[in-house]
Parts: structure tokens; C-alpha cells; sequence
């Protein structure tokens, strides 16, 4: 913490400026690019699923046919293979089918506990072939006995059996195998999105870059006049636009520097008519105020008329040393009682004879306005530290300003004197400051209340240099 005795602020040049770095383009599920995917993967989600739905119905049928044909087979090989073998090697048939195929045979018992077959199309179909096949009175069950599989019945003479088998083996492909199908089916179709999305989204989103970059003042890369009708006419357009643009500032330019020399070379002339004269002393200084304060103004319309890429010089600075070193250089005044506390701040990326005339203008600010009534000195602090990124806060204790009235203090040429005293100036102040924390992509606030004072803050974003 550094605190300084009391203090004024003395002029410095100024120089609307942008840095030169990529202009932000807002990111997030709420752009295009995202919204075209979203949508279309709603789409495709929508399209997989109904084809999943059409393709089960279309061949459940077809499918259900084969596995009842399958069960039919097996059946009547199994019934053929009972009636035609040798009774002294019937055990071991039985057990060759078990071991090697999977098929158990059961003597049918009255007291068999049998569990009807599931209300599903496709057993349902299957069921069907099987009483058309081998007769009304065959039986089928998922379950005998509490014995899992898949339970036929059949008879050899007055005789009643089971023969039961996996019933994986009705399936023609395994539902892992159409999970994987599916999901490999999805993820093309979703990466095909992607690049569909980006494709659409590419023109948007360099027109949005270019766009911003205009705002901030930077000329931006010309942009691609190929591709659809549509895009081409939209990116000629454009750049026709930046180039009248770049001819508009440089006719600006041109008119600011004539209307520098026009204005201020006779208020030369007149300070040293002023000089010159046999003048009393008090009229010579009224005199000289009054041009002085002509040349102010003049010097705030052109600043705040100053294209905003007039000036370069952008780079990393270190707010808390640039605040020392312009505080060290005011002049003790006898209407400014100023206290300073710096802390050590994070680097920012700005442009430094900027960041000098928001000093000068915020502390002009409140040497003007920091007073009540019957006080000979505005008592203002300056305060330098870190929150999410560098802070510069200069507060007064004057009389202060209703709250609601504090966004109207950033307009150019707007001033609340019947609020705060009379004092000269053309109400361009403010207004340079809110540039000029644009340009460094800080957020200027104001903050007040009547008999609070006012405070003025710059929040400015921790980002190296690029």
C-alpha cells in the first residue's frame, strides 16, 4: 500500500486507440453453430429411430417365419431320430444331442408346471407356424419346471416329450451386434453434422469476426467473395462497405487536422495580443483563462472525434507502475487533496498515453465535482488493486449524483451542474474515458448517491500481450 500527499493532475496528450489483437467473437451453445447442429442431430435421432421402428415391423415377420422353420426342424428331426435309432442306444443319442447341440429331451408330465409364452409379436407369429406345422396340441413355453429355454412339445405315439434348446438360437443377429451397428450408424451420421454445421457456420462466423472488428476499429481481413450466390454477395457487400469506411476516416483525419490548425492557430494570435497589450493584470489573466479554456475544449472535441485506430502503441503494461509514475509527476494543488493506495496488479494489454488521459480526465473529474459546499479542497482517493483482473477506482466525497442519473454522465457533452456546482468544460470528459475503456476491452462504472460522492471505476481484463 502506497499512500502520497496531496496532489493535482496536470494535462497530457490523448489518442483514441484499439489494440491490435483478434476481435472477440461470442462462443457458446447459443450460436450457430451450435443451434444447426442441435438441430440437425435432432433429426438424424429422430430418422435412426424411425427406421429402427419401420425396419423391426417389416421384417419381424419374415424373421419369426425362419426361427419357426428352425423349430419345426428340429423338432421333427429329434421326434425322427427317437423313432427310427436303437432302443439300447437311445441314451446315448439323447446325450449326443445335449452335449454337442444343445437339445435336451424331457418326458411330458401332466404335472409339468408350464409358463404361457410372453404377449409378443414375434413369439406370437412363431407360435402360429409351429400349431400349423406340427399340430394345435404342441405346446411352447419359455419356461418348464423353472427350467429356462425354449419348451416344444411333440408325440411319439401315446407318448408325450419335451425338447427344449437355447432360444438365442431363433435370433438371426444378436442385439449386441445391432446396438454396435446402431451406434456406430449414429456416430457417422453425428460427425457428419459436425462438419455440416461448420461448413454453414464458417461464412457466419467471419462475417461476425469482421464485424467486430470494425466496431473496435481495426480494418478487418478482406473477406472470401466465393461460395454459395448468397455468401459471395453478402462478403462483397462487406468489404465494399470496410472500404468506404477506411475512405470516410481518412477524410475524418484529414478534417481534424485542418480544423486543429484553423481553430488553434488564432488563439495563438490572440495569447500574444493578450502578451502584448498594456492590459491590467486581472484582465490579462481572465483573458488568458478564457483561451485557455477555448483551447481545451477544442483539444476534448478532437479527441473524442480521433479515429479510433488514429494511434498505436499497445502492449503489456503494469497499471499500478503507470499509476505511481503519473501521480509522482502532478503538481500539489491547493484545491485537490489526493490519497493513493496501490497494490501490485497482474499485467494488462493496453495502450499507455490512453491510460494517462483516463487518469487526468477521472481525477479533472473529481477535482471539479469532489466538493460540498463551504470545502476549499475535493478530498478524492485513488485506489489501484486486483479483482478478477487490474481495478483503477477514483472516488470523491462530494455531494454526489442520483443514481439513475449516472449512465447519462458517459454521453458526450453531458453535464449535471445543477447537481454539482458550475464548472467549465464541454461534458466530453466521461464520455473519453468510456472510449477509451471500450478500446482496452475494460468495463467502465459509475457509481453514486446524493451525499455519497462519486466513484469511477475501470475493471480491466488479465490478458497478456499477444
Amino acid at each position: 500500500m502506497t499512500a502520497l500527499p496531496p496532489m493535482n493532475t496536470a494535462p497530457s496528450p490523448t489518442h483514441i486507440l484499439d489494440p491490435e489483437s483478434p476481435a472477440p467473437v461470442e462462443r457458446g451453445p447459443g450460436g450457430v453453430f451450435w443451434r444447426t447442429f442441435f438441430l440437425i442431430a435432432i433429426l438424424i435421432g429422430a430418422s435412426l429411430g424411425a427406421w429402427y421402428q419401420s425396419f423391426r415391423i417389416l421384417e419381424r415377420s419374415p424373421r419369426a417365419q425362419q426361427a419357426a422353420q428352425l423349430v419345426v426342424s428340429i423338432v421333427n428331426l429329434t421326434r425322427s431320430a427317437l423313432i427310427h435309432s436303437d432302443p439300447e442306444k437311445r441314451r446315448a443319442l439323447l446325450l449326443d444331442l445335449a452335449q454337442n447341440e444343445g437339445i435336451r429331451i424331457y418326458s411330458l408330465e401332466p404335472e409339468d408346471q408350464i409358463e404361457p409364452l410372453p404377449n409378443e409379436p414375434f413369439l406370437r407369429i412363431i407360435e402360429q407356424y409351429v400349431h400349423a406345422k406340427l399340430g394345435s396340441d404342441t405346446k411352447l413355453s419359455l419356461l418348464v419346471n423353472n427350467q429356462p429355454g425354449l419348451w416344444v412339445s411333440f408325440f411319439i405315439d401315446e407318448d408325450g416329450y419335451w425338447v427344449a434348446f437355447d432360444p438365442t438360437r431363433l435370433e438371426t443377429l444378436p442385439r449386441v451386434q445391432w446396438l454396435g451397428w446402431g451406434v456406430v450408424a449414429l456416430a457417422l451420421s453425428l460427425l457428419g453434422a459436425v462438419i455440416i454445421s461448420r461448413l454453414i457456420n464458417l461464412p457466419l462466423k467471419r462475417l461476425a469476426s469482421a464485424a467486430v472488428a470494425i466496431g473496435r476499429g481495426l480494418r478487418p481481413t478482406p473477406l472470401p467473395e466465393s461460395g454459395p450466390r448468397e455468401i459471395r454477395q453478402a462478403n462483397a457487400s462487406f468489404n465494399a462497405m470496410v472500404d468506404e469506411l477506411e475512405r470516410i476516416e481518412a477524410d475524418r483525419a484529414l478534417l481534424l487536422a485542418g480544423i486543429s490548425h484553423d481553430l488553434r492557430t488564432p488563439l495563438t494570435r490572440l495569447r500574444l495580443e493578450i502578451e502584448l497589450n498594456p492590459l491590467d493584470a486581472g484582465t490579462r489573466e481572465a483573458m488568458t483563462a478564457d483561451v485557455e479554456q477555448m483551447d481545451t475544449i477544442i483539444g476534448q472535441f478532437l479527441d473524442y472525434a480521433r479515429p479510433l485506430n488514429a494511434a498505436g502503441g499497445f502492449g503489456e503494461i503494469a497499471l499500478d507502475e503507470l499509476v505511481r509514475e503519473y501521480v509522482t509527476n502532478l503538481s500539489p494543488s491547493a484545491d485537490l487533496e489526493l490519497t493513493v493506495h496501490i497494490e501490485t496488479t497482474r499485467p494488462l494489454y493496453g495502450q499507455r498515453t490512453e491510460l494517462q488521459r483516463v487518469l487526468q480526465n477521472l481525477l479533472e473529474n473529481a477535482r471539479r465535482y469532489g466538493r460540498r459546499d463551504g470545502d476549499t479542497s475535493a478530498r478524492v482517493e485513488l485506489t489501484v488493486r486486483n479483482e478478477q483482473g487490474p481495478v483503477l477506482e477514483v472516488r470523491d466525497h462530494g455531494p454526489g449524483i442520483p443514481e439513475a442519473q449516472l449512465e447519462r454522465l458517459k454521453r458526450p457533452f453531458t453535464r449535471l451542474d445543477h447537481a454539482r456546482g458550475q464548472a467549465s468544460g464541454a461534458g466530453l470528459g466521461l464520455a473519453i474515458v468510456e472510449r477509451i475503456a471500450q478500446r482496452h476491452g475494460a468495463r467502465f462504472e459509475l457509481r453514486s448517491a446524493l451525499g455519497e460522492g462519486l466513484t469511477a471505476r475501470l475493471v480491466f481484463p488479465a490478458r497478456p500481450a499477444p
